[in-house]
């Protein structure tokens, strides 16, 4: 155990996001890992199984009676961090490790997560362990919340992927090395899987559209009417192909409701692929081979970007924002707000600037995407040189 880098905050591959945060990692890094893990299941079913030992994590609604009893144990005794003790039970020992990752994505920008991330963060430094949170995307006003900058401060490292969250870190939060580089998903490899049919390479627009927009669209129904009209408009002024393409699939969260319904509306018309759920390097297999990309998951749209696809982000967040702004140097054009939309041409509006300007596009991700990759193999870098500073103690 004391000689495996632990990495926790882990949801399950389900999301292929947080699959492609780990599978990248691994592969750039020298150290032994554990994954601590919500649904070890997903983690044995897709890539991450041949890459790190994976524990799950204990569930207090599968055990009633150890929720119970940790309840009143943490009443009585105001030991908050003994929940997390026991989820964690298969890393928490004599032997822990000195080094434990948070795998950050957006984990901060969602409330539910919070106090969770907050409790994971004060029980490791409690032992003694190095917390890093990497690869992270931190809404700025969170920041002015003295809890959440109180948490922030706890970790020994914190690795932002994009300039407006490590701007807003380095103004807010006082203690933590502060680094700024690239998502570590871009250096994520493909694999090619045979093409369905239907799916015109080099000719076809990827679409991937996912539950967590629509419910942060300002008008009921107003997100699918947008990716509706931008099919027809697909289909009717040019001759791609539409793949759509899941990202997510768990449930909650799945992106394959949205895009079922969208495939049965257009299945008749010959122009329109379902792709299935896959591996996040099969996808990205798939993403790669589309003339278009327009998305929702930013990992999806990672995958895009980083094979030189030009994309368009349906976004909600500042991770969105920030990731196009580093790419770009602004988000105008690139992002469009899902809580903008207003009109149901909006999104159609938003794709046809976008294939105006393809060409261009595409060479700048082409003469950018080298030096960004190599930008972000420099987490692994920096995980390995606190691995070996920490080993040394």
């Amino acid at each position: 155990m004391k000689d495996e880098l632990v990495l926790y905050m882990h949801a399950g591959s389900g999301n292929h996001g947080c699959e492609a945060i780990v599978n990248s990692l691994c592969h750039m890094i020298k150290e032994k890992t554990v994954l601590v893990t919500y649904c070890a299941p997903e983690d044995e079913k897709y890539t991450l199984g041949s890459l790190c030992r994976i524990v799950g994590e204990r569930q207090f609604e599968k055990n009633r009676i150890a929720h119970i009893f940790y309840y009143l144990y943490r009443k009585v005794t105001g030991d908050e961090t003994s929940f997390i003790r026991y989820r964690y039970k298969g890393i928490f020992g004599k032997n822990m490790s000195p080094v434990a990752i948070s795998i950050g994505g957006d984990n901060y920008c969602y409330e539910s997560m919070l106090h969770d991330l907050r409790l994971a963060n004060k029980a490791f430094g409690e032992k003694g362990v190095k917390t890093v949170l990497l690869g992270c995307s931190v809404e700025p006003e969170l920041l002015d919340r003295a809890d959440i900058a109180a948490d922030l401060a706890r970790y020994h490292t914190i690795i932002a992927r994009e300039s407006i969250t490590y701007e807003a870190l380095k103004e807010k939060v006082k203690g933590p090395r502060i680094l700024c580089y690239p998502d570590p998903a871009f250096t994520l490899c493909k694999k090619e899987l045979p093409l369905p049919e239907g799916f015109a390479e080099g000719n076809t627009v990827g679409i991937n559209i996912s539950p967590m927009i629509q419910d942060n669209e300002k008008e009921n129904g107003i997100t699918m009417e947008n990716y509706r009209n931008l099919i027809r408009h697909i289909i009717d002024t040019t001759d791609m192909q539409v793949a759509l393409i899941p990202h997510v699939v768990r449930n909650g969260s799945d992106d394959r409701g949205p895009i079922r319904a969208l495939a049965a509306e257009f299945g008749d018309t010959g122009r329109v692929v379902e792709i299935p759920d896959a591996t996040c390097e099969e996808l990205k297999g798939f993403i790669s081979r589309c003339r278009f990309f327009v998305g929702a998951r930013t990992h999806a749209t990672i995958a895009a970007y980083s094979t030189g696809v030009p994309t368009l982000v349906v976004g909600y967040s500042v991770k969105a924002i920030g990731i196009a702004r580093d790419l770009f140097g602004t988000e105008d054009g690139y992002v469009l707000p899902v809580q903008s939309l207003a009109k149901p041409e909006d999104l159609e509006n938003a794709f046809v600037w976008l294939a105006d300007r393809e060409d261009a596009i595409r060479k700048q991700l082409e003469e950018k995407m080298p030096a960004y990759k190599e930008e972000a193999l420099l987490t692994g870098k920096e995980v390995d040189r606190l691995w070996e500073e920490c080993s040394r103690q």
